[in-house]
């Protein structure tokens, strides 16, 4: 079962006799099953990835899958797979509540049974919930399962990425649990309900036979496990690694203060207007092992489908507890053990049907991931992280082709992709999914082929990163051009103040924007410079705008993208996005110089920047000479000594 009392004794005080009274089997066959288990997941998502159809899974990597236990361990999930962890968090529920309201009763070999209703599952609709159960010697003993991201479900807008969807009826397809295999049959009503229903049903459906495919080969893992090793040690196995999590997140919460702690963050606006803010705020109480996350007073649910469930919200403390206290140690069921997470119905974090509409759920959690980042800062010393680019940030471009054929861009053209925040360990990733996701970013040349569309630039920025002893990652600019008549989803809802925010004396991440360089006269493709004179004649789309410059700066105008619910462009037309830039950690006055001088080589600081961020002199060309950059040492030292004296 995935719970434990307090008193029983830990894993490690436990002699072999009592180990294997406890779990089924000694601790050298547990040690191999849990590999094992990983191994199995590992095998079918590799599967997966490489015979998949739709880029969305092909190329962006937007699954997951877990093993589960049977009900009779509560559906404990004791492995989950290196992809997706927003699906993987929600999965223990989502598979519980999905067979429960299907009926373990009905299962037999062969089964596959799916479900995509946020409020039952998470996430959102189109992220299809696909679960077969594992009989061994005719008794129910676990489930394999994957979640993986379907290209259309139907609904108002193609492909579902949209901010200004206002309830659940404009989001697509919502299926109750039911199966989609019967005794490895299919269930043609079941098929049939959903090619009625959604754009590409031919591409859904192929994918959906692979991912069928890819549950069987998952069981044929799982089953020869049980074959060999017996239901109890298996079952007792994936007890053992739960108990295992639990006991490291309990034993790294005794290591920080008791104490009650609080952060904020806020998602800047909804898509219906800029009138309102979303804040998310987090109030912390940890006592010995034990945590409670409070998110009282946190904004009521947005007006349009900006929104998460109370499992996404689950699954972000997990997230951020596992970031910050045991980022070592697996992610399963087991870590909630010692945590309670307190959600106010109706908030943006936990909305309800059927106004409370659920999609774009990743702004909501990832302003909580950084609220409960900053509670914690001090409460977790050397451990505290920065903040990072904080927002899926997707664009969708959508269009038709000359012969009337329907194309969908997701994730391809906006900036999906950016920076993390200075950590303890070192500098930080400046080109990387936000925090709970783990995807692969589409090829150039992948996205180039599918669409039709040009990556023109994709490169770091000096002097954005927010500086520290270790500072965090830089913004990325990113150009694409459109090569037909197209239409525009923007998803940018961070962009009122920065969310790359440093600790420990580390500074603040620069924040970002959208530019728009509308080609009303069909000129030939250009390429955008990125000095100041390349914005005059660019519409700015989003961020905090200079109104004489149009550059973007935490000291201008909000403008607001959903002025335009969608924005369509002409032949040749390029979007820009330069994302949030994360924060430092750390007194940047303590970086070494030579790491400040390989930064000016290397692009991620100018000299200018070196000097008024980290005070360091340096003398040189780092465009055309970077390898003879010259430290002017005494100047350096004098420099900081001064800055040193005003920071105090």
């Amino acid at each position: 079962m995935d719970s434990q009392a307090p008193d029983i004794p830990l894993i490690r005080d436990l002699d072999p006799a009592e180990f294997t009274e406890r779990y089924g089997c000694d601790r050298f066959v547990a040690t191999v099953l849990a590999n094992r288990y990983t191994y199995i997941l590992e095998h079918l998502c590799e599967r997966l990835l490489a015979c998949a159809f739709s880029p969305i899974l092909r190329d962006f990597y937007d699954f997951a899958a877990t093993i589960s236990g049977p009900p009779e361990l509560n559906y404990c999930t004791p492995v989950v797979s290196k992809t997706f962890v927003a699906f993987t968090g929600t999965m223990t529920d989502s598979v519980r509540n999905t067979i429960m309201e299907y009926g373990p009763e009905r299962l037999e070999p062969g089964d596959v049974i799916i479900g995509n209703d946020p409020y039952r599952t998470g996430t959102h609709v189109n992220d299809v919930l696909f679960s077969r159960p594992v009989f061994f010697e005719g008794r129910l003993s676990g489930f394999v399962n994957l979640k993986a991201h379907q290209l259309d479900m139907g609904g108002s807008v193609p492909g579902g990425f949209s901010s200004t969807k206002t309830n659940v009826y404009e989001n697509g397809l919502v299926m109750s649990p039911r199966a989609l295999m019967k005794a490895g049959k299919p269930v043609r009503e079941t098929w049939t309900l959903i090619g009625d229903n959604v754009r590409f049903g031919d591409l859904l459906s192929r994918d959906m036979k692979t991912i069928c495919a890819c549950l069987e080969l998952g069981e044929q893992l799982l089953l020869a496990s049980l074959e060999r090793y017996g239901r109890d040690a298996v079952l007792g196995t994936m007890n053992y690694i739960c108990d295992a999590d639990a006991e490291c997140m309990s034993e790294a919460l005794k290591r920080i203060p008791d104490g009650t702690y609080q952060g904020e963050s806020m998602v800047d606006c909804d898509g219906i207007d800029d009138t309102e803010e979303y804040p998310v705020r987090v109030t912390i109480r940890k006592a010995g092992g034990r945590i409670e996350i409070d998110l009282s007073g946190t904004g009521r649910q947005a007006r349009t489908c900006i929104n998460g469930t109370f499992l996404d919200t689950k699954t972000t403390v997990g997230v951020a507890l596992k970031f910050l206290l045991d980022p070592d140690g697996p992610f399963t069921s087991g870590l909630y053990r010692c945590v309670d997470v307190v959600i106010p119905d109706g908030a943006i974090c936990s909305a309800l049907p059927p106004d409370g509409a659920v999609f774009a759920y990743g702004e909501s959690t990832n302003a909580m991931i950084g609220a409960i980042f900053q509670a914690l800062e001090n409460a977790v010393g050397e451990a505290a992280i920065g903040g990072d680019i904080s927002s899926p940030n997707l664009h969708t471009g959508q269009g038709r082709y000359p012969d009337g054929r329907l194309w969908i861009a997701v994730g391809v053209g906006g900036g999906e992709h950016g920076a993390w925040g200075g950590t303890r360990h070192g500098d930080a990733d400046s080109y990387n999914c936000f925090l709970q996701a783990n995807s692969i970013d589409t090829a150039i040349e992948a996205s180039e082929a599918d669409y039709p569309l040009a990556t023109l630039r994709r490169e770091y920025l000096p002097d954005r990163a927010g500086a520290g002893y270790n500072r965090g990652g830089t913004g990325v600019v990113k150009d694409t051009l459109w090569f037909n008549d197209a239409t525009h989803s923007l998803i940018t809802l961070r962009y009122k103040k920065a969310t790359g925010f440093g600790v420990r004396g580390g500074k603040d991440g620069e924040i970002g924007g959208v530019w728009l360089w509308q080609n009303e006269t069909g000129a030939k493709p250009r390429q955008i410079g990125l000095g100041q004179d390349a914005y005059k004649n660019s519409e700015p789309v989003a961020g905090r705008i200079d109104s004489e410059t149009k550059l973007a700066t935490s000291k201008g105008d909000y403008v607001y993208f959903g002025r335009s619910p969608t924005w369509p462009t002409k032949p040749n037309s390029i979007f820009r996005y330069i994302t949030n830039a994360g924060g430092g950690w750390g007194n940047p006055l303590e970086r070494e110089i030579e790491r400040v001088k390989r930064d000016v080589r290397d692009g991620y600081v100018s000299i200018e920047g070196a000097r008024h961020d980290y005070g360091v002199v340096i003398t040189g060309d780092p465009e055309w000479d970077p390898e003879n950059l010259v430290v002017d040492a005494q100047a350096t030292e004098a420099l900081r000594a001064e800055m040193r004296a005003k920071r105090s």
